[in-house]
């Protein structure tokens, strides 16, 4: 039973990462926020544009980062 532990905590990461924030507090939304920030190891301008952009999003579906052109 324990061994499926770490890979559980992994799968919450993942899906924690890419959905947006929907907190009940703006407390609470930055904490989860951060928390994204954290798993995605951003730092100094990405992260902030990251928090920033967090933190104003709704509960709208997350927009990719790039959208890839077909070659």
């Amino acid at each position: 039973m324990l061994r499926y532990i770490p890979a559980l905590v992994a799968a919450v990461m993942l899906a924690a990462a890419g959905a947006p924030a929907s907190a009940v507090t703006p407390a609470e939304k930055m904490e989860t926020c951060k928390f994204g920030a954290d798993a995605d190891k951003l730092t100094r301008a990405k992260r902030k544009r990251f928090l920033s952009r967090c933190m104003a999003s709704t509960d709208a579906p997350a927009k990719p980062a790039k959208e890839q052109q077909p070659k």
